[in-house]
């Protein structure tokens, strides 16, 4: 089912989500599946697969020379997306990148999606590779998020890339965007980010979901704004608890996003992780509340493959 059906269906009733990473090459889907079990009992229409892009490592030849090579260390995203509708019977929703894949790559990943019964993609641009300073697109692929959507859209209208078929049955995949309440860090102002998410939302997008905030008032904000300049499909928030001290450094320099004071205040006076784990869900629990009597159309947990802090938060709020 799509995400727009699912908001429609629950009139008006704040519904529960979250997002997992794939496992690294090598370990077994099962502990995938362990972090999932817990959070089952919230009943999620959908669950978010994040997709890697390519990484550069270099290999010792024995000669004293390197052999560089492409490799992800984070495959599997539309197989895991079967698994999970399989295992559980719910939506499962893989992310798609413009970086490290081609149209066509794209266009094939689609085409699979189609034939697993998934109803929903989330199109991102993606991130830099680790070894570039800034985003360069992949030669014969998208270069921005804007672009994926419409490939998309072009898609479920029959039109493929390069092939003249006679179409049958047309794709419909309901199309999610990323929207950032704080502004992308590459954007120069927060206009004129919002002015690329209203590209993607002319484009074909269905609903947006956040990068994670922790400031309310600017989901606020930007869903005031956003409504302001004729973005009109669902905005969910994206929601990520403290778990660690070092998110004080790391949060603010990866996603380029303020913490407030409050917040920073009760990390710095924890004693170990533990505690600042605990301080993570008190905030995240009082942040979902004052989100859900704004209805919310979902809470989106960014679970990163831990999900007893996701529990403790759901446990609360549904």
């Amino acid at each position: 089912m799509k995400v727009t059906d699912h908001i429609k269906q629950a009139n008006g009733k704040t519904l529960f989500s979250f997002e997992v990473i794939p496992p690294q090459k090598g370990k077994n889907i099962q502990d995938l599946y362990n972090n999932i079990d817990p959070l089952m009992e919230f009943k999620p229409p959908f669950i978010d697969v994040t997709t890697s892009r390519e990484e550069y490592i270099y290999v010792d030849k024995g000669n004293g020379l390197l052999d560089k090579r492409i490799t992800r260390m984070r495959p599997g995203t539309v197989g895991i997306c079967a698994s999970i509708m399989h295992k559980y019977q719910v939506d499962a929703i893989p992310h798609l990148l413009c970086g490290g894949f081609t149209k066509e790559e794209t266009e094939y990943v689609l085409v699979d999606c189609h034939y697993l019964g998934i109803d929903n993609v989330v199109a991102l641009r993606g991130d830099a590779r680790k070894d570039e300073s800034y985003f360069k697109a992949t030669e014969g692929g998208n270069r921005f998020a804007s672009e994926l959507v419409k490939q998309i859209s072009n898609l479920n209208q029959g039109k493929y890339l390069h092939d003249d078929i006679q179409v049958e049955h047309n794709y419909d995949f309901c199309v999610g965007v990323a929207g950032y309440p704080e502004k992308h860090m590459e954007a120069p102002s927060l206009n004129t980010d919002l002015k690329r998410l209203k590209e993607k939302v002319d484009a074909g997008a269905d609903y947006v979901v956040t990068q994670m905030f922790f400031d309310n008032k600017k989901y606020f904000d930007f869903v005031d704004k956003a409504r302001a300049i004729g973005i009109n499909v669902p905005i969910i928030p994206g929601i990520k608890p403290l778990a660690v001290k070092r998110h004080l450094q790391i949060l603010p320099q990866v996603f380029k996003i303020d913490l407030p004071e409050d917040l920073i205040d009760a990390v710095e006076a924890c004693k170990d992780n533990k505690a600042v784990r605990e301080v993570g869900i008190e905030f995240a629990i009082q942040q979902s509340k004052e989100l859900k009597a704004a209805g919310v159309p979902f809470l989106h947990y960014y679970s990163m493959g831990k999900s007893d802090n996701i529990k403790a938060i759901a446990s609360a709020i549904f």
